[in-house]
């Protein structure tokens, strides 16, 4: 579940049989990819561009759209980076 400007936890949907005991044990801890590595993020120019041209073409104040990459580890272990290469508009219907 989305909701802007925080993060809600997540949970299953209610069963008859559990398959593990549901109390919490032990300490609670992040799951946010920030809270042990350093993000980065890069991005080709003519993806960057191509997404500004499709915006300003658009009508709409919001528009939905997908930016396609791939997500690394670094060599070091300490970060990820992801490098966004592809932009696809979507479809409107």
């Amino acid at each position: 579940r989305v909701v802007p400007g925080r993060m809600v936890p997540f949970s299953f949907p209610l069963s008859k049989c559990a398959l593990w005991d549901p109390v919490p044990m032990g300490d609670v801890i992040g799951s946010h990819i920030t809270y042990y590595r350093n993000p980065k993020i890069s991005m080709m120019e003519k993806t960057l561009r191509l997404a500004y041209r499709h915006a300003k073409q658009n009508e709409k104040k919001s528009f939905s759209c997908f930016l396609l990459g791939t997500l690394r580890v670094d060599e070091d272990g300490e970060g990820v980076t992801l490098t966004i290469d592809r932009f696809d508009p979507g479809r409107e219907v």
